[in-house]
């Protein structure tokens, strides 16, 4: 149970703080300052929980760490539900801050993620499922077990923020399902509408990595057969 406890808590964390950035204050911050917070927190995360759960806090990272075949079907099915539940739960509670609190959504969406005038649908989903490949790609290479070890946490927390930094101006740079759905329950029904994507296109981003981690690994192994 700690460990579906520490997903939950720690999807909750980057989703009320990180996704509460941009509603507090993108206008100030910037798509570079949200971009770093994501970063910074990913990689506080992982090395904070990292040795509990592996600090995935991403169903896509989940999927390649099942496809990748380090954790069974069950265990991914739960990691993802807690997942899911922290960012719906973090969601909920910055409406709540933000409603309370009169405060302005600078995002006018609440943080959800969609493509309005800047792409097409087509266009969002390869963008949505490239940087999540190369997300899920950097923690599949960089973790050999669970645990987030060594430096194995900076170079996650770095491509996070890189993948924002590229995908926060075409679609608001989801690379997560989770991160998405909570958003888009509290905000208008157009974004709910195209939740779809966010979901489908991360997904299919993760699966690719996986395929890719296992080519990549299996070509180290054979380079160290030679040597």
């Amino acid at each position: 149970m700690k460990r579906y406890l520490a997903e939950f808590t720690g999807t909750f964390i980057l989703v009320y703080f990180a996704v509460g950035g941009a509603v507090f204050g993108i206008d100030k911050l910037g798509a570079v300052g949200v971009a770093l917070v994501f970063g910074l927190l990913m990689t506080a995360l992982a090395y904070g929980i990292g040795p509990v759960s592996g600090s995935q806090l991403n169903p896509a990272v989940t999927l390649g760490m099942l496809l990748a075949r380090r954790m069974t079907a069950a265990e991914a099915g739960r990691y993802a539900a807690a997942q899911v539940l922290g960012g719906v739960v973090a969601a909920g509670l910055l409406k709540l801050t933000v409603v309370t609190g009169a405060i302005t959504d600078q995002t006018r969406g609440f943080g959800s993620t969609g493509f309005d005038g800047t792409v097409n649908a087509t266009g969002a989903f390869v963008v949505e499922a490239l940087l999540t490949a190369l997300l899920v790609l950097v923690f599949l290479l960089v973790t050999d077990g669970l645990a987030v070890e060594g430096f194995a946490g900076l170079a996650i927390g770095l491509t996070l923020a890189s993948v924002q930094l590229v995908g926060i101006p075409l679609t608001g740079a989801s690379v997560n399902p989770a991160r998405s759905i909570g958003p888009a329950f509290f905000a208008d029904g157009e974004r709910l509408g195209k939740l779809w994507l966010f979901v489908l296109a991360p997904l299919a981003g993760g699966a690719l990595a996986a395929l890719l981690a296992s080519r990549l690994h299996r070509s180290r192994d054979a380079g160290q057969n030679v040597s």
